[in-house]
């Protein structure tokens, strides 16, 4: 994969729910050794680099990239409410009022098709589960329904 069209494809293609095979994993630049090393499997956005990666590898690329096991990170971030941008580049953190220096250090996300037989959310359609660490320390998660 390469920077540019073809990775932006790829990452606009996550976000519409058409990928759900695969995870996004996005990384602010300054968490980043190199970009230009991710570039060869991610694309360069405004402060960091994006991901789409198949599953089990992007998952483990999570892991490698931030030293936390991608569920145990969505484990953690699930029990706060914040939002996550639908372009899956950042977030709102829910302590943003603290005055303290706020952006996404990284976010992990996924998606899980449309379910009538589990209900609820899932039988609205296609749903996006984003989970966020903020620089401030908090970590943060949103789940919704992908509009269509």
């Amino acid at each position: 994969m390469s920077d540019g069209p073809e990775t932006s494809a790829l990452q606009g293609a996550f976000c519409r729910g058409e990928r759900p095979d695969d995870v996004l994993i996005y990384l602010h630049e300054e968490g980043i050794g190199s970009i230009e090393d991710l570039l060869e499997i991610g694309s360069r956005v405004e402060d960091g680099v994006v991901l789409v990666l198949p599953g089990e590898e992007g998952r483990a690329a999570f892991e490698q990239a931030t030293g936390l096991g991608a569920m145990d990170f969505a484990g953690m971030a699930m029990d706060t409410d914040g939002e996550i941008d639908a372009d899956c580049t950042g977030g709102t953190c829910p302590d943003a009022q603290n005055g303290e220096d706020h952006y996404v250090k990284f976010l992990f996300a996924f998606v899980e098709e449309e379910n009538e037989a589990v209900g609820g959310l899932y039988a609205e359609g296609d749903v996006l589960h984003g989970y966020a660490a903020c620089a401030c320390g908090t970590t943060y998660s949103e789940k919704r329904v992908i509009e269509a």
